[in-house]
């Protein structure tokens, strides 16, 4: 079994429970449900979620030293990490995000950075591990200073450790520091080291600045632009209209890391659109896409053919909505044809 080290955003996620749609009125009483608190970015639902599948993860990140990061180190432990390497902040807090999720719309975001501002990469050990996954840089200020570049050194140092390097984006706020910075040229950098991406369209659109709706044209253009950056494997989530899976060369694949190369021949130049599991009463979006990235990364760990990672990014993704962590159980009952990846090649 392969290795995984996911690194990069965490935080806690509180999630209080509405009733109705929101209303923020100055001086008003809204009366509202019991909270949910739980790890929250993309270490804590990435790595989660590859670990109720089966996978061996490693947590890289940063807290604080207050009360919500011993909640959140605490929480870790009941989620699975047994030995999460959480560097300590004396002077910033604990990172946290309030959830807003009204029945029947998609969530809004209220994120405190905090002691994510301190992650720069240098705290990731990539010796031993089979794939380094590194998780919503846009949040993650200390790797893209001076144009991208300890973003950039850490998916390299794991390459050159042998591992297949990951890495999945955030959507890019317009009106921060962050959002002013130069996202095509650093994009377009680190993806020279990336050898699997696995953003939102989202993501894409708001760090490029493009101002355009949906299409196949656009998914189609935007992952064609990732695999001419140098990116082996790039899978593009778009909601309703599905995952959309695109690979470079055989040749490429073969220098993509431990988990990746052994794939090149069946994964080389291949193209594929899956839609979502249909969920009848979904309960949250949040971590979601987190979830499909997870599937996508567990069934290449397995070996997997591109039609069963693609359809485990799917199952995973429902799983989360339906309210469930994808598990082995979980993403099979979803969808029967996932049966032949989690009983076979044990010995991974």
């Amino acid at each position: 079994m392969h290795q995984i080290a996911v690194a990069g955003h965490l935080c806690l996620d509180i999630v209080p429970r509405l009733w109705s749609t929101a209303a923020f009125d100055p001086g008003r009483l809204l009366e509202v449900g019991p909270i949910a608190i739980s790890p929250g970015g993309s270490v804590a639902n990435t790595g989660g979620a590859l670990a109720g599948l089966g996978a061996e993860v490693t947590p890289f990140a940063s807290i604080g030293n207050d009360e919500l990061g011993t909640l959140l180190r605490a929480q870790l432990s009941t989620e699975g990490f047994s030995h999460p390497h959480l560097s300590t902040s004396s002077v910033l807090t604990t990172s946290y995000s309030l959830v807003i999720e009204a029945p029947g719309t998609d969530r809004t975001l209220w994120h405190h950075t905090g002691a994510n501002n301190e992650f720069d990469g240098t705290q990731v050990d990539v010796d031993g591990q089979g794939l380094v996954h590194v998780g919503y840089p846009p949040l993650l200020p200390g790797v893209l200073t001076d144009g991208g570049r300890p973003l950039l050194k850490l998916l390299a140092r794991a390459r050159a450790a042998g591992a297949t390097s990951s890495l999945d984006l955030a959507v890019v706020d317009p009106n921060s520091d962050v959002g002013a910075l130069d996202w095509a040229s650093i994009l377009g950098s680190v993806f020279a080291e990336c050898d699997i991406a696995s953003p939102s369209l989202d993501d894409l659109t708001s760090a490029l600045q493009i101002n355009e709706p949906y299409s196949a044209a656009l998914v189609s253009r935007l992952a064609d632009w990732m695999l001419t950056c140098g990116v082996a494997v790039a899978a593009i989530s778009a909601g309703r209209h599905g995952l959309h899976v695109r690979t470079a060369s055989a040749d490429r694949l073969r220098v993509g890391g431990a988990m990746l190369a052994p794939l090149a021949e069946s994964w080389g130049d291949r193209s594929l659109t899956v839609p979502p599991l249909r969920v009848d009463s979904p309960v949250t979006t949040n971590g979601a896409g987190d979830a499909s990235t997870a599937g996508l990364l567990f069934a290449i760990s397995r070996g997997s053919t591109v039609e069963q990672a693609a359809a485990l990014a799917a199952a995973c993704s429902a799983a989360i909505m339906s309210g469930s962590r994808p598990t082995p159980a979980v993403v099979t009952a979803l969808d029967h044809s996932l049966n032949t990846l989690f009983a076979s090649r044990e010995d991974t």
